[in-house]
């Protein structure tokens, strides 16, 4: 919930501008290349981790095994993924970003650092070892988002 304008600004409200900055970029990111959140998220998965099987995409992507047949159908007729049978059993098949879906996410996390960058320009060198000690030190005793 957002606060009014009117209260005073808070660490986390400028934390939350931050965040939104860095979603931004990354949506702008996947926008210019004409892939939703969801498509880019397997894209990525797939060129880190070739062959994996539908369920295994799922539980990486965090959804179901429908909602990720429906990415990779997507996916399959712009041809930047195919699905190939193991040892020719059509009950199991492997899933793999071509080379035109790995060319499309390359530059991925360049463009997330320059945007990083970008964010943190103001800041000197020291001001930034001094916020990333706060930051370590608030976030130590909080779950990681990655190990849900």
């Amino acid at each position: 919930m957002d606060q009014p304008e009117d209260l005073p600004a808070s660490p986390l409200k400028s934390l939350r501008v931050i965040n939104w900055a860095q979603v931004r970029a990354g949506q702008e990111w996947i926008r210019a290349r004409g892939l939703s959140l969801q498509q880019a998220f397997v894209l990525s998965h797939l060129a880190a981790n070739p062959g994996a099987i539908q369920r295994d995409i799922a539980r990486a992507t965090r959804t179901t095994a429908a909602n990720v047949s429906g990415v990779l159908r997507g996916l399959e007729a712009r041809e930047l993924v195919e699905r190939r049978f193991e040892n020719g059993d059509e009950r199991s098949k492997r899933v793999f970003a071509t080379d035109a879906g790995v060319a499309l996410i390359a530059g991925r996390d360049e463009a997330m650092a320059a945007a990083d960058e970008s964010i943190l320009a103001p800041l000197t060198e020291s001001e930034r070892a001094t916020l990333q000690a706060l930051l370590d030190k608030i976030t130590a005793g909080l779950p990681d988002p990655g190990d849900a």
